[in-house]
């Protein structure tokens, strides 16, 4: 299994980007899928994750009303939509998938068995 994130950049404040990220080597529609983020110094941290259907989504707080994650099936990919960006969303950011088929989409970094290799998103003041 192969995951491929793409999208980072640098962006002023109040800015926007879209990550990407494609899955090859299973099923990706019958997995959950997930974004993680781990700032310089700091442990790596959930962000948003989607069921394996696409109903159903968790975001943490911080990023509540500025980023949307989605899944396009047809071709194996997660988008994380960010917008509303702020410096503390600097860091490089991970997507994920879940070690187990037909999930809800949880939080915990031990759910999820693939990793990309990460794509660093920095915000500019």
């Amino acid at each position: 299994v192969q995951l491929q994130a793409s999208g980072g950049g640098l962006v002023q404040v109040g800015g926007s980007l879209r990550l990407s990220c494609v899955v090859s080597g299973r099923t990706f529609s019958s997995y959950a899928m997930a974004w993680f983020r781990q700032a310089p110094g700091k442990e790596r941290e959930f962000v948003v994750s989607i069921s394996w259907t696409g109903d159903s989504t968790n975001y943490t707080d911080s990023v509540k009303g500025r980023f949307t994650i989605s899944r396009d099936n047809a071709k194996n990919t997660v988008y994380l939509q960010m917008n509303s960006l702020k410096p503390e969303d600097t860091a490089v950011y991970y997507c994920a998938a879940d070690r187990h088929p037909f999930g809800s989409g949880r939080l915990e970094k031990y759910e999820y068995g693939y990793w990309g290799q990460g794509t660093l998103v920095t915000v500019s003041s």
